[in-house]
């Protein structure tokens, strides 16, 4: 791929000029009428739109080249990417499925030397690009080796020995399936985990937030860390850790939110097996996990640790009758049950705007709405659960 066209004076500043306008339109707009490749500037348009939260720092750099949307869902976040860098040191890392480059990139930083490899060939070329135009300006010069073709391969035909091997395996199969276990993502790192483990002193794998965490277990038994993260309580990644002469036997899960300011929330799985659950009527407050928590299955130790009487077995909402601190979910202020007729509903919420939540409630919150002439909005809450005592709602202010 050339990039000297699609990064002359004209191309990057067509590109700059119409971030904010329809990447559809722009192509009627400027059919013939210009002379760069149109349908790649209307492209870099799009992707840079796509990308402005998740990647802020490479979107405000007008040089860098963004490939096609698939690569991108699948990259990490600025954010997530630089979490995986924390408490990481060592002299050599590879990345053997490079995609985009943003985890390569900011585990960098931990490392004295990057093996980056990826398979095809395009984005290959496009993070190359890159990477070796940021290189100097991060103070990375010559810390980048690429290699276009199958990582796995690379490690098989090499001598080296790493201190960390990454990888993110593709998480869609033929017709853009998604895949859920890790056996079936690209590559299939189950196959290869003996070999993967005589090659490095520590390794992170990265994989979709669907992934069955007692199925990673099952399929990757000596993994001996999994780390759920989530930004501002949406679950984005999972991240398996192994690391050589460390105990097998002993099962952690992590749980960290990022842009909350949150507490990190760790256990063992044997601690959830051993947990009991208080259950009890709400009280004053009622409280909710995080999505990490509930992705991680505390369900009763998050109301042990925290002293709080769990709703009902299947019901994930918690409650007290002190205002909890440093707890890891959202908070509310219970104003009272309410009673579920129209008239009643009609006289607490006469603009029909109300934030309609359910968690393990007879009736789904778009039934709820509509029965009731509600729509989501304001400042109230209606918590719909189920508790000792049978289904209720609660009319709430949120605190946290």
């Amino acid at each position: 791929m050339d990039f000297s066209e699609f990064h002359s004076a004209e191309f990057r500043q067509f590109v700059q000029d119409h971030l904010c306008e329809d990447p559809a339109l722009l192509l009627l707009k400027f059919g013939g009428k210009v002379s760069f490749d149109l349908k790649e500037a209307v492209q870099q348009v799009s992707a840079r739109q796509k990308a402005s939260k998740k990647l802020p720092e490479w979107t405000s750099n007008p040089e860098i080249h963004f490939p096609a949307s698939i690569s991108l869902e699948q990259s990490s976040s600025e954010e997530t990417a630089r979490f995986k860098s924390k408490g990481l040191s060592g002299k050599l890392m590879i990345d053997l499925t490079g995609g985009f480059g943003v985890d390569s990139f900011y585990l960098s930083n931990a490392f004295e030397k990057v093996v980056y490899c990826e398979q095809q060939a395009e984005l290959f070329q496009i993070t190359k690009y890159n990477l070796e135009l940021l290189e100097p300006f991060e103070g990375l010069s010559g810390k980048f080796d690429f290699f276009n073709g199958d990582g796995l391969e690379f490690l098989r035909g090499s001598d080296l020995h790493f201190d960390m091997i990454y990888a993110d395996p593709a998480r869609r199969g033929k017709g853009n399936q998604k895949l859920y276990k890790i056996q079936d993502c690209e590559p299939d790192l189950v196959s290869s985990w003996e070999f993967l483990k005589s090659k490095a002193d520590q390794i992170l794998l990265k994989y979709s937030p669907m992934l069955d965490i007692s199925q990673a277990w099952e399929e990757l038994p000596d993994i001996q860390k999994i780390t759920v993260l989530s930004v501002k309580n949406e679950v984005k990644e999972l991240l398996l850790h192994w690391r050589r002469n460390s105990d097998s036997s002993s099962k952690q899960i992590q749980v960290q939110d990022l842009g909350n300011g949150l507490p990190e929330f760790s256990f063992e799985i044997e601690d959830e097996t051993k947990a009991i659950s208080q259950i009890g009527e709400a009280e004053k407050y009622l409280i909710e996990p995080i999505s990490g928590i509930l992705k991680a299955g505390a369900f009763k130790l998050f109301g042990e640790r925290f002293d709080l009487k769990k709703l009902d077995t299947h019901s994930h909402l918690y409650s007290s009758s002190e205002l909890p601190s440093e707890v890891p979910g959202r908070i509310f202020e219970i104003i009272e049950e309410v009673p579920l007729k129209k008239a009643e509903i009609k006289s607490r919420f006469p603009k029909g705007k109300v934030n309609v939540l359910f968690r393990n409630y007879a009736t789904k919150p778009e039934n709820f709405k509509k029965k009731f002439g509600l729509k989501d909005g304001g400042e109230d809450y209606l918590i719909g659960t189920k508790s000792l005592s049978g289904y209720k709602v609660f009319w709430c202010k949120r605190l946290q």
